[in-house]
Formats: structure tokens, C-alpha cells, sequence
């Protein structure tokens, strides 16, 4: 790790798996992790709630470079609904505007519908959300009372299981691809159930290649910072997990020399097509490649001087 002394602040290259606690921002939950590391750059990969709690990966430095993977990846929630009530935020911060006579269901209702969101759906996006519409994001407009038509969007719904039954309140594990709203979920499934609903609690549990017993808390980096910038470091993880189930190809010393200066190399890429991690000499990690099919690698997103760990 570096400094960068233009701005008094380090140059850390690495991925932290934050468990953000519930009542925060993403935002302000980057910015604390940030001033502890006292670190150059960071980025978060796909907010959470305020209400929600979990696995936000923080990418420190060159990390950032690969964010948009992570924010591609599927995510895992575990999710508390609630049946009787909708609010005006689809979940517990919000302001009930609707309730129903039936507040419950049964094990079989709840089965029943949950098959039908399986696979790919069409869900419209919640106007408490951070869309644009007009320039303006969504929820600044419904936070001034106005509601505009939004067009539905197909996601993907891998796993939709009953985590804990409860006829008012069940438990749900969810797995989905990008862009899914477990709010807006939680809302159509209790439609489908005959009521209304809101999500009362959730916790992200993945995101792409990790889980949440991979997971450091606020109090922990708090801890690590007052030990000193070594025990702070140790909470890293390398950069490369974030793509850690792309195949991987090794380069020479000659070959990662021409890739760096922008050419596709020969003899590397196999019979691999497609997004490659990139390795130089002593397993360096290098960055993001794309194997062109005819035994060549392209760069397509190279990091500089980081090596295969987070330190």
C-alpha cells in the first residue's frame, strides 16, 4: 500500500465485504470505510437500503475497476415479508397506504405463488428507487408527492424458497439477477396471495462469488484501525475474487509486455472465448482480458502494479 500525497490520503488497492448494518446509507456506510482506511479511492457495488443490512462489497483502489462485474452478478437476499399492509416504500420505513382484510396465508397459498415468480419475470421498478426519470431519479419525485409511469423491466428470479413459514410474516430466500426489486417482489407476491405486502426486514447474504460468512463489520474495521494500518490491511481480500469464476489465463513475460501496450496477444486464450482474468509472471494478477476465440487475448481492463493479493 502507498500514499498519495497530493491529498494526504493511501493508495489501497483491495476488496472489503462490508457487512452494512441496518439504519445507513450505502453511501454513508462507503464514506466511514473510506476515512477509516483513509483511503484514496472506493465505490460500493449496488446499494442497499437504509432498512436493509448485509453483504455490500467495497472496492478500494484499482478494485474499482472491476465494480461493474459485481454489480452485474446475482445476489442472494433473505427477506421478511408483510402480509396486510402496503406503504408507500414497500417496506417497514414507509408510511402504510393501503391495508387488507386478509392479513394471512396459508403454506399452500404461499408455495402456489412463489412458483410463479420463478425464472424470468417482468417487474415495474418502485418509484422510491434510484431511477431517472426526466433527469430526476424517482425517488426525489415521489418524495415531492408525484408518481410517473415507469416501463417494466424482465429480471431473473434462480431461486424463490420458504425460508420459515409464518402465515403473516414468512421468510424467503432469494436469488436473482441484477436489477430485481425484492420490494417490488414481496409486493406482487402478496397480490398473487390475495392481500397486499411489504418487505419488513432484509439481508443480502451474496453477491456474485461471495457469501455472507466472508463478511467484516463496521466494529471490526473500527478495531483494526486502532491497532494500526497493517490489521486494517489484513481485512482485504484480492482484488481478483471479484471474478474468481472466470477461467483464468497465464501470460508470459513478453506476452503481458505487448498486452499492456494495448495488443492482443497470440498462444494464450486456448479455445477460450469470452471475459478471461489475466495473469503475468509469479501469478500477478493483471486484470480483465477477452479470449477472441482464435488463441488471442485482448486487454480489456488492466489494473497497474497490483499483484495477486490485496497487498
Amino acid at each position: 500500500m502507498g500514499r498519495d500525497n497530493r491529498k494526504g490520503r493511501r493508495i489501497v488497492d483491495g476488496l472489503l465485504l462490508l457487512d452494512k448494518p441496518t439504519g445507513i446509507t450505502s453511501n454513508a456506510a462507503l464514506q466511514r470505510v473510506k476515512r477509516l482506511f483513509n483511503a484514496r479511492k472506493a465505490g460500493h457495488t449496488g446499494s442497499l437500503d437504509p432498512l436493509a443490512s448485509g453483504l455490500l462489497p467495497i472496492c478500494l483502489g484499482q478494485a474499482t475497476k472491476l465494480s461493474a462485474f459485481l454489480l452485474d452478478a446475482e445476489k442472494t437476499y433473505v427477506v421478511t415479508a408483510r402480509f396486510g399492509a402496503r406503504t408507500d416504500t414497500a417496506d417497514a420505513d414507509g408510511t402504510v397506504v393501503e391495508q387488507s382484510d386478509i392479513t394471512a396465508v396459508s403454506d399452500t397459498q404461499l408455495r402456489e405463488a412463489l412458483a410463479s415468480f420463478r425464472g424470468e419475470i417482468e417487474q415495474v421498478p418502485p418509484m422510491y428507487s434510484a431511477l431517472k426519470h426526466g433527469g430526476r431519479r424517482l425517488y426525489e419525485l415521489a418524495r415531492a408527492g408525484q408518481e410517473v409511469g415507469r416501463e417494466p423491466r424482465r429480471v431473473v428470479i434462480h431461486e424463490l424458497e420458504i425460508e420459515s413459514f409464518d402465515p403473516t410474516s414468512p421468510v424467503l430466500r432469494v436469488r436473482c439477477s441484477k436489477g430485481t426489486y425484492v420490494r417490488t417482489l414481496v409486493e406482487d407476491l402478496a397480490r398473487a396471495c390475495g392481500t397486499l405486502g411489504h418487505v419488513a426486514a432484509l439481508r443480502r447474504t451474496g453477491v456474485g462469488p461471495f457469501t455472507a460468512d466472508q463478511l467484516v463489520t463496521l466494529d471490526m474495521i473500527e478495531a483494526a484501525s486502532a491497532a494500526g494500518q497493517a490489521s486494517l490491511d489484513a481485512l482485504l481480500r484480492p482484488i481478483d475474487e471479484a471474478i474468481a469464476d472466470w477461467p483464468a489465463v497465464e501470460l508470459g513475460a513478453h506476452e503481458a509486455f505487448y498486452l499492456r501496450q494495448g495488443h492482443a496477444v497470440t498462444g494464450a486464450g486456448g479455445g477460450l472465448t469470452g471475459r478471461v482474468r489475466l495473469y503475468g509472471e509469479g501469478h500477478r494478477f493483471l486484470g480483465v482480458g477477452e479470449a477472441l476465440g482464435d488463441g488471442r487475448v485482448a486487454p480489456r481492463r488492466l489494473l497497474v502494479n497490483v499483484g495477486g493479493s490485496a497487498g
